[in-house]
Formats: structure tokens, sequence, C-alpha cells
């Protein structure tokens, strides 16, 4: 379990992030065009999961803006956006604001993919919604850096995240 914040008031999520150097879980989500996603379709290419609470929130929909401009700019990288959020919702969202550069992915189905990342939250007002936090992964799908957010309210570390990412060109 790990301990992260609501508008300063503690919460839990069911586990902890995957660890730095691990094999990612696989998962299955849904697309905003209704379609499994998961993260075998991304062979071969670096991952950043952008995982957030709502799209419907000031704070979760300016990550995924931010990730989606990213995402352009990254060489053989693919940002998938997670959330609890109907696939109808995203595609709406992502319809409106001319959003093309990240994939959608809903957990509603199944909530698989929140227990396996550890990041579904298990108590408070946002109980059953996913945290905020990022994974980056390399093209083997190894963990080469996370971020649970401290407070859901604020943002993720977006350097920090492309950083990982950009390293691993290098490699």
């Amino acid at each position: 379990m790990a301990t992260l914040a609501f508008k300063g008031n503690i919460i839990h999520t069911c586990g902890k992030l995957p660890e730095i150097g691990t094999d990612a879980p696989d998962f299955e989500l849904i697309g905003k065009d209704m379609q499994v996603v998961t993260l075998r379709d991304y062979r071969n290419r670096k991952v950043i999961l952008n995982i957030f609470p709502s799209l419907d929130t000031d704070v979760c929909s300016a990550t995924i803006r931010r990730f989606n401009a990213e995402a352009a700019e990254i060489k053989d990288t693919t940002v998938i956006c997670v959330s609890m959020d109907l696939p109808f919702a995203a595609r709406r969202f992502c319809t409106l604001e001319g959003l093309n550069n990240v994939v959608m992915g809903s957990d509603f189905r199944d909530g698989k993919f929140g227990k396996s990342y550890g990041v579904t939250i298990i108590d408070g007002v946002m109980k059953g919604l996913l945290a905020r936090a990022v994974v980056a992964l390399d093209k083997h799908h190894r963990v080469v850096y996370t971020q649970l957010v401290p407070d859901i309210i604020f943002e993720p570390h977006y350097e920090e995240t492309i950083e990982a990412v950009r390293t691993l060109e290098k490699v």
C-alpha cells in the first residue's frame, strides 16, 4: 500500500508501483474506439503510462495535453493515458482537444490495471479511481522511471519522465 493525498487529506492505494528494473505487468485496457489496448501492442517501443483519476478535471486534462505535446517529440515512444473514465468520454475529450499523439485506455471493465500497477485508491472520496502516477518503460517494457504524485491535485514531474525516456535513446 502507498500513501498519498487528495487536497492534503491522506488516502491510500491498493499497492505500490512496479519497481525500477522489473518487467512491467501486461494489461488490457479499453481504448476510445472500444478496442482492447495491451502493452504487447507496443512491442519494441518505449512507453509512458500517464495514470490519473479522471480526464474531467483540470489537472488530469492538463497532463493529457502536456504528454500529447511531448509524445510528438520523443522517438519510438507511445504515451498511454490510463483512467477509469469511459471510452466515450475519452473519445469526446480527444476529439474536442485535437489530441492525436496519445493512446487512451480505460480500466473500467475489471480494474485489473489499477490493481497490478498498485494505483487503485482504496479509501477516501476518490476510492475506486486511479491515483496520479507515471511509469516509463524501455523498449523491452522494463520499468525505468516511476512517480506516484504525492497529492493528486498536483501534476507529475514531466521533465524527469521525459528525460528517463530520452536517456534510453543514447543507450
